[in-house]
């Protein structure tokens, strides 16, 4: 399962006009799920969004999590993180997980992020989203979790 984290200032997702998601300083994660990942991939992800120190301290040093603030968590399902781009000029899907299959672990994710921290919010798995954000820093970083690293 795949995280791509922004640290925000301030994020929202929309859905035909309707705001169906917002936080103010936090992390906006889009999240990839592929074959193969398990409620196993989501747990570690969350565990790591949670705790990831990319939040400033005293100093200006990247040691608080986005727990340690109260910021906001707003996931957003981006199937195409999953995507195979090592060739040609086409991505390729083939190591995603099925729509099925990616919304349960999305949900999921999204449920277990709402039993450990708030505010949470979400995108709409499937739909055509418009995210907006303030990315603050910038500060991006690419999480996985896999099996490999859970055995």
């Amino acid at each position: 399962m795949i995280g791509l984290l922004q640290r925000v200032g301030v994020a929202r997702v929309e859905v035909e006009g309707e705001v169906v998601g917002a936080i103010e300083t936090g992390l906006l994660v889009l999240v990839g799920v592929e074959r193969g990942d398990t409620e196993a991939q989501a747990d570690r992800l969350l565990e790591r969004l949670l705790g990831y120190r990319v939040f400033a301290d005293a100093e200006g040093k990247m040691n608080w999590s986005v727990r340690d603030i109260g910021g906001g968590l707003l996931l957003v399902p981006q199937f195409t993180l999953a995507a195979d781009t090592r060739k040609g000029m086409r991505p390729s899907f083939t190591p995603a997980a099925s729509p099925s299959e990616g919304e349960r672990l999305f949900d999921y994710l999204a449920g277990r992020a709402r039993q450990r921290h708030s505010p949470v919010a979400t995108g709409r798995f499937g739909a055509h989203m418009q995210v907006g954000l303030t990315n603050d820093g910038p500060v991006t970083f690419w999480l996985q979790a896999t099996a490999r690293e859970l055995g």
